[in-house]
């Protein structure tokens, strides 16, 4: 089963917004613009963002820059695939690889910036980023097994999770409980750190209640055949 071929399953809440707003910016691209320079625009938007939220620990003014980061990001990983389409250039295969080899990185520096910024801990953002890769995983064999390329799950999917971490960063700016640690097991925790850690526990369970779902799905479709000795 291709990637050409694959069913692409989108629902979250800004889809359709989002969809017509990367075709028209897809067709104002000047000519020297081209799905991979995109591709490496994503990965130093995420860069940035990385520097950002470095930053903020010693100067709580970066994080108003941190979400600069995301927004390049999401402008290069979003809109390479709709550029291919609009100028009807598609490499299926290449296009796969790259963007999905790319995503993985981009993934592991904003986890990584989240963990560098001054809310939450690295063991924080490195539990959402065990979560995400779980998740990953998960899409690629849905692809390949059931036919199904997942962009997004329930309503939300990548653009609201930046806008999520977004968020998080300007709330932090005003958040008068920032200093508040809660003792979880001897260990503090901030309250954005239980904020991650709820995330990194919804990514965790999507991921093993979507499994155990498709697993006894494709056990029906491919039963176990029975044992004949030579």
């Amino acid at each position: 089963m291709g990637t050409e071929t694959s069913q692409r399953i989108q629902t979250s809440i800004l889809n359709n917004l989002e969809k017509k707003a990367l075709i028209w910016l897809a067709e104002r691209q000047p000519a020297w613009v081209t799905s991979d320079f995109l591709s490496y625009v994503g990965v130093a938007g995420a860069m940035l963002f990385v520097v950002f939220c470095a930053l903020a620990n010693n100067n709580i003014n970066w994080l108003w820059a941190a979400p600069l980061g995301l927004i390049i990001n999401w402008y290069g990983d979003s809109l390479d695939g709709t550029l291919a389409r609009v100028r009807q250039l598609q490499r299926p295969k290449y296009g796969f690889f790259i963007d999905h080899s790319l995503d993985a990185l981009t993934t592991c520096m904003i986890c990584v910036g989240i963990g560098c910024s001054p809310f939450m801990s690295m063991t924080v953002g490195l539990a959402i980023l065990a979560g995400y890769l779980c998740m990953s995983i998960y899409t690629y064999l849905s692809t390949i097994i059931l036919g199904e390329f997942r962009l997004t799950y329930g309503k939300l999917g990548p653009t609201e999770v930046r806008i999520i971490i977004i968020a998080v960063c300007i709330l932090y700016i005003f958040n008068p409980w920032k200093e508040v640690r809660i003792d979880i097991l001897a260990h503090p925790f901030s309250i954005f750190d239980l904020i991650g850690l709820t995330v990194a526990a919804i990514l965790f369970a999507i991921y093993i209640v979507s499994m155990v779902s498709d697993l006894r799905k494709l056990a029906r479709q491919d039963p176990p055949k029975p044992y004949r000795k030579p």
